[in-house]
């Protein structure tokens, strides 16, 4: 039944959903066209997984990327993307993100409040049109006073907010700075309400077209209307642990970087309640991830030493392969029956903590206590206490240990592509294989983590999403991690999740200040 004009609670232009970069984004594009513009986040802060990331954006031939002085474009960009991606989504899909990319920088630098900057970090295949710098760009340093009472409502950091690990938040970096300046930027436009605590309930259609949606805020529902369109951008089913084992056959939610009780798949269902057509829910962004003590996984990248093995006590895979291709490789490992969850980083004592980059850094002795840390003067001690057999790990340290020497990995060529090289830290012949060889020994639980899953509403070039006959659904957009990623089974380079996110979300809000200067 048609919802009545004296039904509805709220009006706005353009309804957007969710508040990480992908959904701010949409919502500054439309309320800088002159759209009013409403907000609705679940959680009581802005910011979504975004404010927990590093935020770089894969962009390729952008204005940030040229002052840097760095050689790209998207030309360049779209040759590498498409080698990797293959055809597992479509041409025009890819097409639209990659050539949006300059556009998008463009469009969002005339804000004053947001500025970007490169910072190297390789692509993550080797592909023709790979940068072996990369591409991606990072918004700039922020003094979190800019951002005044909001910073209230910002996420805070990772560290703090799952860990309890203290972190200066004077200056604001990576994602909380992207998060921040989007803020900023949408503050300024005067044309837009952000709202806290307000869950998506359902959409709401007439007659084939989304106009609105149900939503609760404190125990009360409202009915909020759309005019314009409804912009999704919620996130996955993350933090879902029903569907994460179903869909993915995981034995748990807790391992995923998004907050606890964000992305539990509501706005999804939501999608899928008004026909959308959906893809990829098999996927995530993994990553190896340190299991803490609290039950949470912090992401873990930049394996600067040690060896990966499984429950089998062999290596399986490449250590320094980017996070997601590993992710990839734990998860392939455990399919064949032998236990890669958990897998176990085996290093030696010249490392006083875990050879790797994860936030927050784990705290040997909390870790030990936990059990998640086993430290041994033997290798043999080290496997027991892990559960490993003994033999094999020795077997497998001491031919990784003649790989050191001769500097080749002869079983997973470690070290021999760019990406390896970028986080080495070793001295020897090949930087990427440090021995193991001095007492006493580390084994450290890494599990299967992820930055978000990869599955949602298919969507077309401007972020509509697609019915199960193809067709737009008029009303509805997606984008982020609520839209099946144009990157399909890969994680191309940096910054692709919200790089991608962000090009769709603003390409959708653009359709709609299209469709609202035509129709007067």
């Amino acid at each position: 039944m048609p919802v009545q004009p004296e039904q509805w609670d709220e009006t706005a232009d353009v309804v957007v959903v969710g508040s990480g970069g992908a959904a701010l984004t949409a919502a500054y594009t439309a309320a800088a066209g002159g759209l009013r513009t409403l907000v609705l986040e679940k959680t009581e802060f802005f910011g979504g997984t975004s404010a927990y990331s590093g935020s770089g954006l894969w962009l390729p031939g952008n204005q940030a990327l040229r002052r840097a002085g760095v050689e790209d474009s998207v030309e360049l960009g779209l040759e590498y993307f498409r080698a990797v991606v293959g055809d597992r989504t479509p041409a025009t899909l890819q097409e639209a993100y990659v050539s949006t990319a300059p556009e998008l920088v463009e469009f969002l630098e005339r804000d004053p409040a947001i500025e970007f900057e490169f910072v190297p970090f390789p692509d993550y295949y080797a592909a023709p049109g790979r940068s072996g710098n990369g591409r991606a760009i990072f918004p700039k340093a922020l003094p979190a006073a800019g951002l005044g009472a909001r910073l209230g409502e910002l996420r805070p950091p990772i560290s703090i907010d799952q860990f309890d690990v203290p972190q200066d938040r004077e200056t604001l970096i990576g994602g909380q700075a992207l998060v921040a300046r989007l803020l900023l930027a949408l503050d300024g436009t005067g044309r837009a309400e952000l709202r806290t605590s307000t869950r998506l309930r359902s959409l709401l259609a007439e007659d084939g077209r989304v106009v609105g949606l149900l939503a609760e805020r404190d125990g009360r529902e409202l009915r909020v209307r759309a005019l314009r369109g409804v912009i999704v951008a919620a996130g996955g089913f993350e933090n879902n642990a029903e569907l994460r084992r179903r869909l993915q056959g995981l034995p748990t939610a807790d391992w995923t970087s998004a907050a606890p009780g964000s992305n539990t798949g509501d706005a999804l269902a939501a999608l899928q309640a008004v026909g959308a057509a959906t893809d990829l829910f098999d996927e995530a962004w993994w990553c190896p991830a340190l299991l803490f003590p609290n039950g949470r996984a912090a992401f873990t990248l930049g394996v600067s030493g040690g060896i990966f093995v499984n429950a089998a006590g062999e290596r399986f895979a490449n250590e320094s392969l980017p996070y997601d291709r590993m992710g990839h490789e734990i998860r392939a490992g455990h399919a064949t029956g032998v236990s890669h969850l958990p897998t176990w980083w085996i290093f030696d004592g010249r490392f006083e903590n875990a050879p790797g980059l994860s936030q927050p850094a784990p705290d040997p002795d909390a870790f030990r206590a936990a059990g998640l840390w086993h430290t041994a003067g033997t290798l043999a001690d080290l496997a027991e206490r892990i559960g490993v057999p003994a033999d094999v790990l020795g077997k497998t340290v001491s031919r990784f240990n003649g790989f050191a020497a001769s500097g080749v990995d002869a079983d997973f060529h470690r070290g021999e592509d760019p990406y390896d090289r970028f986080f080495a830290g070793g001295t020897g012949p090949n930087p990427c294989l440090v021995p193991i060889e001095r007492a006493p020994f580390h084994a450290v639980q890494i599990v299967l983590g992820d930055l978000g899953t990869k599955g949602g509403a298919r969507i077309g070039v401007d972020g509509q999403v697609l019915g199960e006959d193809g067709n737009p659904i008029p009303g509805l957009y997606a984008t982020g991690n609520s839209a099946a990623s144009v990157a399909g089974h890969v994680y191309p380079g940096p910054g692709v999740p919200l790089g991608s996110g962000m090009v769709f979300g603003y390409r959708a809000a653009l359709r709609l200040r299209e469709t609202a200067a035509t129709a007067g």
